[in-house]
């Protein structure tokens, strides 16, 4: 032992304790060791305890340790051991000299026990974990399946020659071969399909070439095709701005029996002396598809609403106007009425919102029914609009979401063809045009109400400090994972916060905002979710990002962004005035201001989003002569409506598109059951598709779709961010299933199964959300919001 003077008490004790121990430190180790050493004395010791050094190496070596579980487990093929499960096994290690063999020791109870929680039995443990993998992007290989297989039967203690191994491995052979068959025929029946379209367009003809077809004059083809006698089946748009006309000398020749009846008449006249298209018969051309389709002339479809002699109100304001309090009133003193709204959530409200006037309404969305057989009133989501069923009065809100590419097109169906005799449209200012040219489109007369927010807007002067919010305070972000490091930040400085985000479900949404609103939380942190329904008692908006990715690119708010979820600030009633404000760092003030008194921007297109529904698939697959719905969903997409069409725009219909083009390969189900297929609202970021195809296979074999479980649930208070997501994940899962629950209940039974799982999942979330400690990370942002 030396006698030379110590730099300090610590670097004293930690020579005596690493010479006794024996010991060895790392030099990369030993500033971390001094300093943790530093604090474990007692005050005027120069020593420490032998096992407080232990603890201390062994906490200095976690990280190291779990990089080095991770590695383990990862090159074995253990994909499905989760780092929750790593780190919570390195913390039980006490030896300061642990190996790999070691680490693997302490993996083994916790993986074990993790297993076992799943499910009850093997088999649905190695289902759920599956269901779970895929959802990341992962897919097992068949050495991962069994070393899975085989964890699985240690953790449940199976005997040696217990039968779950050999039937599972069965099973998981014959389920990837039947998925190895529906990807390679997918892949053969869609070059079929397009050799098909391929081939029907090289057989157009050019219009001097009608003439000679159809055996008549020039001038006799040019009138009827003004007429809309003669369909043209394709207009290509030329350089110079000039217009090719194609047509299908097919169609053109099946039309020539009429040219007599067309040459010996004209145009019948209808009531009013409108001259009437002529009736083209059933078997038109593939021309007129367009018109088959009804996508050209998208308004006559709705010939319920067209038979109505329909009045339209539009209603507009900002946030906190009340738009939807006159139209509600109208509804609930209506014999028979439909409330429209964008969320399921908001159908709820506005269910209940009839209830609070006396009104008894069924209740209508894609994954729940409520009916009532004694009333005739609906509240249902925008896309469960019935066009068939005539009603006095009908509301539709957010009437801006006319715009959005993805969901537009069910605003303009229900608009145009909502059965009602007084229709109400209730939204932001900047629908006006478009429900202007839509009212127009379906000839139906307009009257406008402009209403003006009922307590005042400002944008506050200066910037505001994380450290500075207050209660009443809306903190608003443009991701999950920003407004997650911000509830921890939040947490950190002993704030009670709320959530609010769009991986949400509804349910849990409706809890945290009623948190917030009842004083249980201070503050409320969420993404532009809020912008959108939930009654928000919320004194000041913060925006924490003046930017936002919109799935294309990051891009600055737009005037109506800030408008809509700034507008939330200064809930009438109770708020005198609503302050709007940036976090310190995110931004300038004066772009809030700047955004709050400009006027609305217009796009530039205001044509409505159309798409087909299912009588329009089956309209168009009549007259190709195809049942596949990747070949109809072609023909619309590269036929039937032109780009530069003058009062329509075909909606984005890529997930519709990628759903059909996967289901190619499943034989036996016919086309409308396709088509309910590829409106199912999955999530191809968590692998959807791929998980839909798979039940739709099990459907067309006869066989039931199971309704998925909730998987591991751990205690809410040890939740992590991962197993937080992961719970979300499983909740979009069932979303899926009951909405197809609903649809195909022969195939998809124990409803009331998934309805309580789904209900376990909602509590669960909602208790990690309540709790008031700070959730352990995955990762987090560097970025100082102080």
């Amino acid at each position: 032992m030396t006698s030379e003077p110590f730099a300090s008490p610590a670097r004293e004790a930690f020579v005596h304790v690493t010479v006794r121990t024996g010991l060895e430190v790392e030099p990369k180790e030993e500033q971390e060791v001094l300093r943790r050493v530093a604090r474990a004395l007692e005050p005027g010791a120069r020593d420490i305890p032998d096992e407080t050094f232990r603890s201390i190496l062994c906490v200095v070596r976690r990280k190291k340790r779990i990089s080095r579980l991770v590695d383990l487990t990862r090159r074995s093929g253990r994909i499905w051991v989760t780092r929750d499960e790593i780190e919570q096994a390195v913390g039980t290690i006490t030896q300061p000299e642990a190996g790999d063999a070691d680490l693997e020791r302490a993996l083994a109870p916790v993986a074990e026990e993790r297993l076992r929680s799943y499910a009850k039995t093997p088999k649905a443990v190695f289902e759920a974990i599956q269901a779970d993998l895929l959802d990341t992007g992962r897919v097992l290989s068949p050495g991962q399946t069994d070393l899975l297989l085989m964890a699985i039967a240690v953790a449940f203690g199976l005997p040696e020659g217990d039968s779950f191994l050999d039937t599972a491995r069965q099973e998981e052979a014959q389920r990837q071969k039947i998925a190895h068959t529906i990807e390679r025929t997918a892949q053969e029946k869609r070059q079929q399909e397009e050799k098909r379209l391929q081939s029907w367009e090289e057989s157009l003809v050019l219009f001097k070439d009608v003439p000679r077809i159809l055996r008549c004059s020039h001038k006799e083809a040019l009138r009827w095709i003004a007429e809309n006698r003669l369909p043209v089946a394709r207009k290509v748009r030329e350089s110079g701005g000039r217009e090719r006309w194609e047509f299908d000398p097919a169609e053109l020749i099946a039309l020539r029996d009429q040219l007599p009846e067309w040459r010996a008449g004209g145009l019948p006249v209808g009531s009013g002396g409108t001259k009437l298209q002529p009736d083209m018969g059933r078997k038109v051309a593939n021309a007129v598809i367009a018109r088959v389709a009804a996508l050209d002339r998208y308004a006559a479809h709705f010939r319920t609403a067209r038979s109505l002699n329909r009045r339209i109100t539009l209603v507009t304001g900002p946030t906190n106007s009340g738009k939807s309090y006159t139209a509600l009133n109208a509804l609930a003193q209506a014999e028979s009425g439909l409330a429209l709204a964008p969320l399921r959530l908001l159908a709820h409200e506005f269910r209940e919102a009839l209830a609070a006037r006396g009104v008894e309404a069924s209740l209508a969305t894609g994954e729940e029914r409520i009916p009532v057989p004694s009333s005739r009133h609906l509240a249902a989501t925008v896309e469960m609009c019935p066009f068939y069923n005539p009603v006095d009065v009908a509301v539709i809100d957010e009437a801006q979401m006319l715009f959005d590419t993805d969901r537009g097109a069910a605003w303009t169906a229900a608009i145009m063809g909502a059965p009602a005799r007084h229709l109400y449209v209730l939204g932001a200012p900047d629908c006006i045009p478009m429900v202007r040219r839509i009212a127009e489109l379906c000839g139906d007369p307009l009257d406008e109400i402009s209403l003006e927010r009922k307590s005042p807007l400002r944008a506050a002067a200066q910037p505001v400090k994380l450290t500075d919010l207050t209660a009443g305070d809306a903190l608003i972000a443009f991701s999950r994972r920003e407004v997650l490091d911000l509830r921890a930040a939040l947490m950190q400085h002993g704030r009670r916060v709320a959530v609010v985000y769009g991986a949400l479900s509804p349910e849990v949404r409706r809890a945290e905002a009623q948190r917030f609103n009842s004083g249980g939380a201070d503050i409320l942190i969420a993404t532009d979710a809020i912008g959108m329904g939930l009654n928000l008692s919320i004194k000041r908006v913060v925006f924490a990002a003046l930017k936002k990715f919109d799935g294309k690119q990051t891009r600055d708010l737009t005037v109506q962004e800030v408008k809509q979820i700034g507008g939330r600030a200064g809930r009438y009633g109770k708020h005198e005035v609503g302050t709007v404000a940036v976090l310190a760092g995110a931004g300038s003030p004066s772009f809030i201001r700047r955004q709050l008194e400009a006027d609305a921007e217009l796009p530039e297109d205001l044509r409505p989003f159309v798409q087909p529904d299912a009588d329009i698939v089956k309209a168009v697959a009549s007259e190709i002569g195809s049942e596949s719905l990747y070949g109809v969903l072609s023909r619309i997409h590269r036929a039937v409506l032109r780009k530069d069409d003058p009062n329509y725009r075909l909606a984005d219909m890529e997930q519709a598109f990628a759903i059909a083009s996967a289901l190619e390969g499943v034989d036996g189900l016919d086309l409308t059951t396709r088509w309910s297929y590829a409106m199912c609202p999955v999530d191809d970021r968590d692998n959807g598709i791929r998980r839909l195809v798979g039940w739709a296979a099990d459907h067309a074999a006869g066989r039931r779709v199971l309704p998925p479980g909730t998987g591991r649930l751990p205690p809410s208070e040890r939740a992590s961010r991962e197993e937080l997501e992961r719970g979300e994940k499983r909740h979009k899962r069932l979303v899926a299933w009951r909405w197809l629950a609903l649809r195909f209940p022969d195939f998809y039974p124990d409803r009331e199964e998934a309805e309580e799982t789904t209900r376990k999942l909602n509590e669960w979330i909602e208790s990690v959300l309540r709790q008031q400690s700070r959730t352990r990370s995955t990762g987090g942002s560097k970025r100082d919001r102080t």
